[in-house]
């Protein structure tokens, strides 16, 4: 923070220059034009959800190393769980060993990404939770949100004796206890019965809204509440929100169309960055924008995150940083596991 204008010796004219400047800034109704350096940065946060595929694992890690970037995993965890152990999980109102996304097909593909969390984590990523079987949650209890809360972090704790992986990490359980402090509903159908439960299961931060545009996120009763933004895309610049899928339904209805893949690139490269411009520009609130490990029509989306992060997050001014960085930034009262 700057320091007091106090502790400064400011000559008689210094003085009322200053209080000139700050007597038209109020007549204009404008805040004074002095600025935490720290805090005019621009933010942009990139997440991913479900968290599957290896190879896309890999891929995100290399351009966080390339960047400098942190990400947020949003895991689900049916993907800890193979064919043979899928029914140590059920959803609620749903019979054991049944998902709407599947289950990992091997205990080595388990034992692998197992890995790579524990990777990402040391190289200073946040995890997340995708609860588990993807299921839309809009019309469960609360006691419906925490029996899958609860499934998902008994999963992630338990996942090497579940899957008998070994030998199991040393500091895995310790690590997996305290490492889960954010969430994303699946298809981002948050409520408020989830809300209600979301800080009985200790966590501290939500990424399930979606807003108008950009925004500052809301410390709504112990919980932060981070909004997708809806960002201006296309030729006639009709808002979608800022995440692959949306993307990949409105360019050619959620079905593969590769003829097209580098024009969709395009569109989705142009509507990151436009959106980035503005705030960049501007006030400067953070950018959210979201993914899955899925690559979309021939990896279109992913290939124009690649070129935007690889463009945005170098500059000396912007960090591209995880939800659990931003909360621990701006709460910094309240205690956020950043172990590796």
């Amino acid at each position: 923070m700057p320091e007091p204008i106090s502790r400064h010796r400011l000559s008689r004219p210094a003085l009322l220059s200053l209080a000139a400047l700050l007597c038209a800034t109020a007549a204009r109704g404008d805040p004074p034009m002095v600025r935490d350096p720290a805090a005019a940065r621009q933010v942009v946060i990139i997440s991913f959800d479900s968290a599957n595929d290896i190879s896309q694992w890999q891929r995100s890690r290399a351009l966080a190393r390339r960047t400098g970037a942190h990400f947020t995993y949003f895991l689900s965890c049916v993907y800890l769980l193979s064919k043979d152990t899928r029914k140590q999980y059920a959803g609620p109102h749903n019979a054991a060993g049944r998902s709407n996304i599947g289950f990992a097909p091997t205990r080595q593909d388990v034992a692998e990404r197992l890995e790579q969390i524990r990777l990402a984590a040391a190289e200073g990523h946040d995890i997340g939770s995708h609860a588990c079987g993807h299921f839309d949650g809009k019309d469960w209890t609360k006691a419906d949100w925490l029996n899958e809360l609860a499934s998902a972090r008994r999963i992630f704790e338990n996942a090497y004796a579940i899957n008998g992986i070994s030998p199991e990490p040393e500091d895995w359980r310790r690590f997996a206890a305290s490492a889960v402090v954010g969430f994303r509903a699946p298809y981002l159908s948050a409520s408020p019965a989830l809300y209600r439960a979301l800080p009985e299961a200790d966590f501290t931060y939500d990424a399930s809204g979606v807003s108008r545009g950009p925004a500052e996120p809301e410390a709504i009763a112990g919980i932060t509440r981070f909004s997708l933004p809806l960002v201006p895309e296309g030729p006639k610049g009709r808002p979608v929100i800022a995440m692959d899928y949306n993307l990949y339904a409105r360019h050619s209805g959620a079905r593969e169309r590769l003829a097209e893949a580098k024009t969709f690139e395009d569109r989705a490269y142009d509507a990151f960055k436009a959106a980035f411009e503005k705030q960049y520009a501007g006030k400067r609130l953070p950018l959210e924008i979201g993914f899955h490990f899925t690559l979309m029509n021939g990896g279109a989306y992913w290939n124009a995150l690649e070129r935007f992060a690889g463009e945005v997050c170098v500059k000396a001014d912007v960090e591209c940083i995880s939800y659990r960085d931003y909360v621990a930034r701006h709460n910094p009262d309240k205690p956020v596991n950043v172990d590796g």
